[in-house]
C-alpha cells in the first residue's frame, strides 16, 4: 500500500520502528502516548463487559482534563502528596459525571448510549473551547490556553531526561483495580452477568439499572483520568486540542485487547508505538501521518477477524465433541 502511493515502505517502517523504539527517548515517548490509551481502553472495555457501548471517551477525557486543570490551578498552598490525588479525583469525577449523563438517559428514557455519548463528545469539546477562550483563559488573553497548573500538581518523571512520567505507573495500578473489580468482586460479577444477557440478569434479581448507572460513571471516570493524565504530566495546562484522538483510539485498544486487562496493556503499547513512530515516519520518510491510521485499521481488522475465526473453530470443535459423546452413549 505504501509502495503504491509512491513511498519507500522499508524506509517508512524502519523510521516508524526507530521513532517508537530506536532510543531511550523514543521508547519513553511510546510510554507517554500509551498511558492515556490504557485509560480509554479500560473505559470502553468496562462498558462492553456490561453490554454497553461507550463511544464518549473523547468527551469524558476533555471533561476530566478540564476538572483536573481547575483543581490544579485554583487549589493552592497544598503539598504534592495531597494536591495530586485531589486533581486525580477531580479528573475522575469530571469524566464520571459526564458518562453518568448517558447512563441516566438510558435508564430513564431508554436512549441509546451510542447516540448520546457521541453527542456528548461534541458538547464537551465545544464547552472546553469556550472555557479555554473565555473564563479560564490565561491573561492577557492572547493565547487560547489556561494558566499552568501549580507545581505541586505535576507528576514527576519516570525516566530521567525523558518525557516518560509517573502517570504510566498510576495507569498500571488502575489496570490492576480494573481486574480486581470485574473478576474478584461481587459487583463486578453482576456487571459481567449483565453484559452476557441483560434480561436474564434482571430476572435473576440483579439490579441492571443500577449497573448501567454505575458502569457509565466508572467508564466515564476512566476516560476522565486520561484527560487528567495529559494535564498533570504532559501539557501542564488546558488547551483546546488536549487530545489528538485518544478517546477514539481507546475503542481500538479495547477491541485488540479483547476487553481484558493484559490485552488492553498490549493494545495500548501497540497503538502508542504507532503514534510515537508515526511522527518520525512522517518526517524521515515523508509518508503522511494518515497512513498510520490506515495501518491501525488493518491491524484491528486482522486481529478481530482472527478472533472471530478462532471462536468459530472452537465452537465447531466443541459441537463435534458433544455429538461424539452422544453417539457413544
Amino acid at each position: 500500500m505504501i509502495a503504491a502511493l509512491g513511498f519507500d515502505p522499508i524506509k517508512a517502517f524502519s523510521s516508524m520502528l526507530t521513532g517508537a523504539f530506536g532510543s531511550l527517548n523514543a521508547f519513553a515517548e511510546t510510554l507517554v502516548k500509551m498511558t492515556p490509551l490504557i485509560y480509554t481502553g479500560m473505559s470502553f472495555a468496562l462498558a462492553s463487559r456490561c453490554g454497553l457501548t461507550n463511544l464518549g471517551m473523547e468527551g469524558q477525557l476533555y471533561m476530566g482534563a478540564l476538572a483536573g486543570t481547575a483543581a490544579g490551578i485554583y487549589l493552592t498552598g497544598l503539598p504534592a502528596a495531597i494536591h495530586i490525588p485531589l486533581t486525580m479525583l477531580a479528573g475522575f469525577l469530571g469524566g464520571g459525571l459526564w458518562g453518568l449523563i448517558a447512563g441516566s438517559l438510558k435508564v430513564r428514557f431508554g436512549a441509546s448510549e451510542i447516540i448520546t455519548t457521541v453527542m456528548l463528545n461534541t458538547i464537551a469539546i465545544n464547552f472546553i473551547d469556550y472555557m479555554v477562550n473565555g473564563p479560564m483563559i490565561e491573561p492577557p488573553g492572547i493565547n487560547c490556553q489556561t494558566p499552568p497548573v501549580q507545581n505541586s500538581a505535576i507528576l514527576g518523571n519516570l525516566i530521567p531526561g525523558t518525557r516518560a512520567h509517573m502517570g504510566f505507573i498510576i495507569a498500571l495500578v488502575f489496570v490492576l483495580l480494573f481486574w480486581l473489580y470485574l473478576w474478584r468482586s461481587k459487583p463486578g460479577y453482576e456487571v459481567r452477568v449483565s453484559g452476557l444477557n441483560m434480561e436474564a440478569a434482571r430476572y435473576s434479581g440483579i439490579n441492571t439499572n443500577k449497573n448501567i448507572l454505575l458502569v457509565m460513571f466508572l467508564a466515564g471516570g476512566l476516560g476522565g483520568l486520561a484527560g487528567w493524565n495529559e494535564i498533570v504530566a504532559v501539557q501542564i495546562r488546558m488547551i483546546p486540542s488536549v487530545s489528538p484522538g485518544y478517546g477514539f483510539d481507546g475503542i481500538a485498544v479495547s477491541l485488540v485487547g479483547n476487553n481484558a486487562p493484559l490485552g488492553i496493556i498490549i493494545g495500548a503499547f501497540l497503538f502508542g508505538a504507532f503514534r510515537a513512530g508515526g511522527n518520525r515516519m512522517q518526517i524521515m520518510a515523508k509518508v503522511p501521518n494518515a497512513i498510520v491510521s490506515v495501518i491501525q485499521a488493518l491491524v484491528i481488522i486482522t486481529i478481530v477477524a482472527s478472533q472471530m475465526v478462532l471462536e468459530k473453530w472452537n465452537d465447531r470443535k466443541l459441537q463435534q465433541q458433544e455429538s461424539g459423546s452422544r453417539e457413544e452413549v
